[in-house]
């Protein structure tokens, strides 16, 4: 029989994707490899496989999946495991050890996190938290295909159960993804996690969110004493609170706007209007506490245009650069989740609660006021606003417990 037309002898990648599943599983062999075959299965699924002798028995060693695997990769895995053959040593115990490991749902997480999460995230220490601390205790032991339901919801409601509603929900979501990206690749036929609807664990409600007198003080007295969080990043956050700026606004402030004699941080372009697109300059008049900050944040980046420099010369910190380090905090002080942006709203309640004209309290977020009053707000409140941004620092210092004159260089 000619073998270059036998449906069961292969030796390109074009051949092996012809073979499709049929009613009963088979195998077909590579034409230039002795004794590597792909195993087809019914489901179409097909497993690497090399076929040889050891000790005059006949063995089988699993490679692994293609196309996981490519025919090329597969010839290698192949080969390494035949001159271990000639050199008296068995490749079966090694691959017992492996395909442990592959299937292990610890291990693969750890190819998750790898080849998944980290192509799209700067940072993936909020999940790995997640997993060392919260999932792999409980079924990082355990084969993927063994994990049922049952395992998965003892994960979220133990966070439930302390009380973490939020942070159940978002261990439900990475579970979710990771259980979705295991059946894409075969490992498992179906996302077990679908059986439990995000809804019935938390419903997030991000508008309504805002730091409580006790939150400031617990968050950002937990930030402060993070050693392993940068300086800038640390000021950073405190600047988010104490100017009510937006976060895109911060990381992309320049020194040349900053005017330290006349106390005034001026922001050229703020977040366009929604009614009508129009961005609109924005003034911060700075407190005793901002201004100690900025100057320390100076000495730390005096050869950068801007006041958060980024890696590379002429740029700023991106955009996801505060929120690992908020998220970072938030695990370690373990209060409800919440974003840089509810600074904002934190700010606003606490002000109007402290008895601010709150049309003072709008031009400081920059907030288009309605009417006559809105075309001359910056002249009519620049002394209300000046006062407020004072006492408002005054304020959240008290509630961190760091003086005034201390906290510029905190170390």
């Amino acid at each position: 029989m000619n073998t270059t037309t036998n449906p069961f002898v292969f030796s390109t990648d074009r051949e092996i994707q012809a073979y499709k599943g049929k009613e009963k599983r088979y195998t077909a062999k590579d034409k230039l490899n002795n004794g590597l075959f792909i195993d087809i299965k019914p489901t179409g699924r097909k497993t690497w496989m090399y076929r040889y002798t050891f000790n005059k028995k006949q063995e089988k060693l699993i490679l692994g999946r293609y196309p996981d695997i490519s025919l090329k990769d597969a010839r290698l895995l192949r080969d390494e495991a035949a001159t271990k053959i000639a050199k008296g040593i068995s490749p079966k115990k090694e691959d017992n050890s492996l395909q442990t490991e592959l299937i292990v749902f610890k291990h693969y997480g750890e190819k998750y996190i790898a080849n998944v999460v980290a192509k799209d995230r700067s940072s993936t220490s909020t999940m790995q938290l997640y997993l060392d601390n919260d999932i792999y205790p409980i079924i990082g032991h355990l084969l993927i295909t063994d994990v049922t339901i049952d395992h998965i919801r003892k994960i979220i409601w133990n966070k439930k159960d302390q009380g973490h509603d939020p942070t159940a929900w978002q261990i439900r979501g990475l579970l979710s993804r990771m259980f979705e990206y295991a059946v894409t690749l075969g490992f498992i036929p179906y996302n077990i996690v679908l059986a439990i609807p995000s809804k019935h664990v938390y419903k997030y409600r991000p508008r309504e969110r805002y730091l409580s007198k006790d939150e400031i003080n617990i968050f950002y007295t937990t930030l402060l004493n993070m050693e392993k969080i940068q300086r800038q990043y640390q000021i950073g956050l405190i600047l988010s609170l104490i100017t009510l700026l937006r976060k895109g606004e911060l990381i992309a402030a320049k020194w040349q706007h900053i005017d330290f004699e006349n106390r005034i941080w001026l922001i050229p372009k703020t977040k366009a209007d929604s009614n009508t697109s129009n961005s609109r300059e924005m003034i911060v008049f700075l407190s005793d506490q901002m201004i100690c900050l900025l100057q320390e944040l100076k000495s730390l980046n005096n050869m950068s245009d801007y006041l958060f420099s980024g890696k590379k010369i002429g740029t700023h910190i991106s955009h996801a650069t505060l929120n690992i380090v908020q998220e970072k905090v938030l695990l370690k002080s373990q209060l409800q989740p919440f974003t840089i942006h509810d600074l904002r709203r934190t700010a606003s309640t606490h002000l109007n609660e402290l008895g601010f004209l709150e049309n003072a309290v709008e031009a400081c977020l920059n907030h288009k006021i309605p009417g006559v009053k809105g075309i001359y707000n910056k002249a009519v409140y620049q002394s209300q606003r000046i006062e407020m941004m004072q006492k408002w620092s005054d304020f959240i210092f008290n509630l961190i417990c760091i003086s005034s004159d201390l906290i510029g260089h905190h170390s």
